[in-house]
């Protein structure tokens, strides 16, 4: 028998001396040798890593920072730092983050004890539970965003402040709400509006009642809003409401009193009459409604409700609806209601009250820039007001309008402080009387008075922008410039789409050294002022900033809109730059003008680069401003 043939081997690839597979190709050699580089590479790492605790360093830096950062978020909150201090920890933590392996890499290996794995994960829980514990730590009641400086836009229009007082009304205090219109035209509230307003002007004659002013308490008016939530908000005992409707001659005249405190129904009545009959009810209304209030009514005093008034019917409806137009006007021209004005006193020759507010109109309406016949008006504004105090020597109202006259037309100011003082002591319930003194007061020097006449008309017209203008307005003139700020938010809260209010604002930001803000404000075209003040204004922004070409760029806009009809103005600008001898000259010829603003002189604060300029002094000799009593002074 032969040997068995020796059986083949089975294919496959061949073997490295080593015992391994040899690469089938010279491609796949590369990638095997690479293969084999990378394993041994981190291979040899990996170790090196453990070694010098690279991995447990890094986590402790990360636990670390995240207890850091929020350790400086509270006690940023609680010691009221800038928020630039938790920027500035969370920029070094970061920056520290690839600085910590680099440390241990060179340091790691010194550690004389390895931490085991359970121990860093132990270590770590307890820095992350720490770190979030901080966030259940209460903070403090402050918002940061009153400790930082607010946006312009955020400034200028804040959310509504609530103006709400606690409910404690006086003893005798009244609001009268506006009466409900009846006829079905709505055409025909001119007429339920003003028959509410001579209620309210009747009652606020007596000096022992204390009324709330108009603007108040027709703020409530087409208003889904109840008695006991209105006498809340103007902390009145009583209210009175009722309803009007007028078809062809006849009117009646439906009123109610309310005690607000009890909510029980005081009185009621209902007056069927002739219209020619309409001021002997607004009496007998008024002269009821003080009686239920215990107010005692000797004869002058129920006399007081007719003061100035008529008894001619379509003289009155003529009258109520220039009121109307008058506090409604806007942009309107003042030529309407004064035709009204004219036509009302055409029929009663006696009407002191439409005299009074004829008088007012054309004062303003007299200084419009390039007006032609503005001097005529103004004899005539000084006419009118004269002419309603010889007839109503007792009405308010009446020395309001003259004190007007005597300090924006006359300049004679000692004149107008007499007629204030006149006005204060016949109709101290008066919130616009109060509101009018309180303005000149501050004007003149006097803020301690100024102040005490603006919160109560403050107290008297809660709901109203105007005592809180008159507030910041004085608090301007007295350089307390947080404080005016402070009045004029509450204002702006109330009425936030005025312009002169905007105004007053922007001009106390840049006095009180908010420019940069200020700046912002006039260039949001958003921002409700008229061209001219914003002209105005930027021309001193921008040379306080710095920018003196598009200062003067300003100045040569506001000049086109107003040419020569505003020298005061132009001396506020040159004051502020630091040109005294054109300011001076400006505001010389604003005296012989007889400039609107001049009266803002004495105590302006954009005038205070040149106060102590010999010609100044000698200009504000020659004004004769009536002594200042308080010891505050510019």
């Amino acid at each position: 028998m032969g040997d068995k043939p020796t059986e083949a081997a089975a294919p496959g690839p061949p073997q490295s001396e080593s015992g391994s597979a040899a690469p089938a190709s010279p491609t796949a050699a590369i990638a095997h040798a690479t293969h084999e580089a990378q394993a041994s590479w981190w291979g040899r790492l990996w170790p090196r890593i453990k070694e010098h605790k690279i991995v447990q360093w890094t986590v402790a830096y990360v636990a670390f920072a995240f207890v850091a950062l929020h350790g400086a978020t509270l006690l940023s909150d609680a010691l009221e730092w800038p928020h630039a201090v938790v920027r500035l920890v969370t920029f070094l933590l970061i920056l520290g983050f690839p600085i910590a392996p680099i440390l241990a890499w060179y340091h790691g290996v010194r550690a004389l004890k390895r931490v085991s794995g359970s121990e860093l994960i132990i270590i770590a829980l307890l820095l992350v539970i720490g770190g979030s514990l901080l966030w259940l730590v209460p903070r403090p009641t402050t918002d940061r965003a009153k400790t930082e400086t607010p946006s312009p836009l955020a400034t200028i229009n804040p959310k509504p402040e609530p103006t709400e007082i606690a409910f404690n009304p006086p003893a005798h205090s009244i609001a009268v709400l506006p009466f409900v219109n009846m006829s079905g035209d709505p055409k025909e509230d001119y007429f339920s509006d003003g028959i509410s307003e001579e209620l309210l002007n009747a009652l606020s004659r007596l000096n022992d009642l204390q009324v709330v002013a108009r603007t108040s308490s027709f703020s409530f008016k087409g208003k889904d809003v109840d008695v006991a939530t209105i006498a809340r908000k103007l902390n009145v005992g009583a209210v009175l409401e009722g309803s009007v409707r007028r078809a062809g001659n006849t009117v009646r005249i439906t009123a109610q009193l309310i005690n607000t405190v009890t909510g029980f129904h005081l009185w009621s009545e209902t007056y069927d009459r002739p219209i020619n009959d309409i001021f002997k009810v607004q009496t007998e209304v008024a002269t009821a409604a003080a009686q239920q209030l215990e107010i005692k009514l000797a004869g002058d005093e129920s006399a007081k409700f007719a003061i100035g008034g008529t008894k001619n019917p379509d003289a009155y409806d003529a009258y109520l609806r220039a009121l109307r137009l008058a506090d409604t006007s806007g942009g309107l021209d003042l030529r309407v209601p004064l035709t009204l004005l004219d036509q009302a006193i055409a029929l009663d020759p006696n009407y002191a009250a439409a005299y009074a507010l004829r008088a007012e109109l054309l004062i303003p309406l007299s200084f419009e820039p390039n007006l032609e016949g503005a001097k005529g008006l103004r004899e005539q504004a000084h006419a009118s007001a004269e002419r309603a105090v010889a007839l109503a020597p007792d009405l308010g109202e009446a020395h309001i309008a003259l004190a007007d006259v005597y300090a924006r037309i006359l300049q004679d100011y000692v004149g107008a402080a007499a007629e204030d003082d006149r006005a204060l002591a016949i109709a101290p319930g008066s919130a616009y009387v109060q509101g009018n003194v309180g303005a000149w007061m501050g004007a003149f020097g006097n803020i301690d008075s100024a102040l005490v006449a603006a919160q109560r008309a403050v107290s008297l017209d809660p709901q109203s922008a105007g005592p809180y203008l008159n507030q910041a307005q004085a608090l301007y003139s007295a350089r307390r410039y947080s404080e005016a700020l402070a009045a004029l938010r509450h204002a702006r809260a109330l009425l936030p789409d005025s312009g002169s209010l905007n105004r007053l604002f922007i001009e106390v930001l840049f006095r009180a050294g908010q420019v940069e803000q200020a700046q912002q404000l006039l260039e949001t075209p958003t921002t409700q002022v008229t061209e001219r003040d914003r002209h105005h204004l930027l021309a001193m922004v921008y040379h306080a900033l710095g920018r003196q070409v598009d200062a003067e760029h300003e100045l040569d806009q506001y000049k086109t809109l107003v040419a020569d009809a505003r020298p005061y103005r132009f001396a506020q600008i040159y004051a502020q730059w630091g040109d005294a001898p054109a300011a001076l000259q400006s505001l010389v010829r604003a005296e012989q003008a007889h400039g609107i603003y001049i009266w803002l002189l004495k105590m302006d604060p954009l005038l205070d680069p040149i106060r102590n300029e010999p010609q100044f002094k000698a200009l504000l000799a020659r004004m004769k401003f009536p002594p200042q009593t308080n010891d505050r002074k510019p």
